[in-house]
């Protein structure tokens, strides 16, 4: 693996998981690699956002009645995080079954692991019928959400990249961002007809599982939809040149650490904002406001589709001013986004309601152009792994926490402290992103 690293490219022929390129392989559009870099991100966010729907509306009377709901969903959410610490580790171990056995196996296993865990869930215990494992059960199946989405990592994004004319590349980057909002929409479109539609009791009896049983389908054809893409001529040259094949994450630490520890920086205000505007706002409506829970799950419906235009929006205007005075500009608008938070969400319903328009709006600007920011600063050789464990620490720093520590620290300090916390990360951005600006200008 060294020798290849260093020049000697392999073979689609002799490398794991690639199958042989022919002449008679057809070759793939940009466009379907658009399409099923979508459907694979679109299947991953709709796991977790099934997840954390479930973290505030279900899991803390199933799972806690024996303390009050803020108790209960705090604990909640503290399993909640579990899955962004066992990420990276998946990562790490998926990268070496991608190394020795090939994309295509690594993907099976990650894809049916997801979707396992997801759907397992539904089958979940109440705590009055077994105690303590069911609790202990809900924590194994987060921390095997998280594993298997590291190894969930396939590369098709940078594949998409590569393929991107040089005057489009903030549009093809943004392409794989839809995957956030589609799958949020369906997720909680699913939550909210089951609240909307049935009593209390037979939605906390029954009506969770449905989603979680669906989980488990909607895997199995992003995995057909993405193995076929990593099968083609394509992907085994890039894999070939170097572009799209993994390195050892100690060798990438040791050539580009440093990109590593800014890359985990510079999408922190949207990852910040990512939670605390779909999942921490839930809780807070359910526990600390008068208003129907299915009501705000739909007023979050239009603000996922406000965001999914305005994912879409980001690949445009980053094409006109540049990725990097986007998400700077962004991360101002977060910042001062998080100034008015605890009048909006504190407020009357429409204040309410602007909060989750506007974050949603912010969030669709700002994470449309946050992965393509992160693979931009790796060399070519670097790009996969380096973009892997860059977003893995960059979720787990800037998200995997978040509705804990809103939700925790909104309860004993007002929602003010929600604001510090959506600032803290606008700045990291910025700091960040004038980082890597001065070590560009150094390097040139």
């Amino acid at each position: 693996m060294a020798t290849a690293i260093q020049g000697t490219a392999p073979s689609a022929e002799t490398t794991p998981g690639v199958h042989p390129v022919s002449s008679h392989e057809s070759h793939v559009s940009p466009g379907e690699i658009a399409l099923g870099v979508v459907i694979g991100r679109a299947s991953e966010s709709f796991d977790f956002f099934v997840y954390g729907i479930a973290s505030v509306l279900v899991f803390p009377a199933l799972l806690f009645p024996f303390v009050d709901q803020l108790t209960g969903t705090l604990y909640s959410f503290a399993i909640f995080g579990l899955a962004f610490i066992s990420r990276p580790i998946g990562s790490v171990i998926f990268l070496a079954v991608d190394r020795e056995y090939g994309r295509g196996v690594k993907l099976t296993i990650a894809l049916f692991l997801l979707g396992g865990s997801t759907a397992a869930i539904a089958f979940l215990p109440s705590y009055e019928t077994a105690g303590i494992w069911a609790v202990a059960a809900l924590a194994l199946f987060r921390l095997g959400q998280g594993f298997a989405l590291g190894g969930a990592w396939d590369g098709l994004a940078s594949l998409l990249a590569l393929n991107a004319p040089e005057k489009h590349r903030g549009w093809y980057a943004m392409m794989p961002q839809l995957g956030a909002p589609i799958g949020f929409i369906v997720a909680s479109a699913l939550f909210a007809f089951s609240v909307l539609n049935l009593s209390a009791a037979d939605f906390l009896e029954w009506g969770w599982r449905y989603p979680f049983f669906v989980a488990f389908t909607i895997n199995v054809v992003a995995l057909f939809a993405r193995l076929r893409l990593i099968a083609t001529e394509e992907f085994a040259q890039a894999y070939a040149t170097r572009e799209l094949a993994p390195v050892s994450v100690g060798q990438l630490l040791t050539v580009q650490g440093r990109a590593v520890l800014i890359g985990a920086f510079v999408p922190l205000a949207s990852f910040a904002l990512f939670h605390l505007v779909t999942i921490f706002p839930i809780s807070y409506i359910d526990i600390f406001s008068d208003r129907s829970t299915g009501e705000f799950l739909v007023v979050q419906l239009y603000g996922a589709f406000i965001c999914l235009v305005a994912v879409i929006l980001s690949g445009v205007i980053a094409d006109r001013i540049g990725r990097r005075v986007l998400l700077g500009s962004c991360a101002v608008a977060i910042a001062l986004f998080s100034l008015v938070t605890p009048w909006l969400l504190g407020g009357s319903s429409s204040g309410q309601t602007a909060f989750i328009l506007i974050g949603f709006a912010l969030l669709g600007l700002s994470h449309g152009q946050a992965s393509g920011a992160v693979a931009s600063a790796f060399e070519g050789q670097n790009r996969y792994t380096g973009s892997a464990l860059t977003s893995d620490l960059a979720w787990l720093i800037g998200a995997g926490f978040a509705p804990l520590v809103a939700l925790g620290f909104s309860s004993r300090f007002g929602l003010g402290a929600v604001g510090v916390y959506l600032f803290s990360g606008a700045v990291c951005t910025l700091l960040a992103l004038w980082i890597n600006k001065r070590l560009s200008l150094r390097a040139a």
